[in-house]
């Protein structure tokens, strides 16, 4: 079996427009959410009554905003909030967004 390709943008390569758009649906922002604890979280647990392919899409338009990182283990992927990678790109940005997202 290989390795799963699990690729994100250079934290230099992230455009402000992607992350905008990826924020913008209340699925993901909600993942976002739950991510702003700084833990490693399991896909599978961040989904709740998620079906695992739409999990899937939005994890993955997630990663390639440049707002998470996937890590492969096994079976499953451990997802976590590249925070302060986005806080150097776009100072206070994050937490703006996740100040005023209800």
């Amino acid at each position: 079996m290989t390795e799963r390709d699990f690729t994100q943008p250079d934290i230099e390569d992230v455009a402000l427009h992607a992350v905008l758009f990826a924020l913008s649906d209340p699925t993901r922002l909600a993942i976002t959410r739950a991510l702003a604890d700084g833990e490693e979280h399991s896909a599978g647990d961040l989904a709740g009554d998620i079906p695992k392919s739409t999990m899937s899409h939005h994890l993955k338009i997630l990663r390639e905003a440049g707002i998470t990182t996937t890590r492969p283990e096994g079976m499953r992927c451990r997802v976590s909030l590249r925070r302060a990678e986005l806080n150097r790109r776009f100072p206070g940005l994050l937490a703006a967004i996740l100040k005023n997202a209800g």
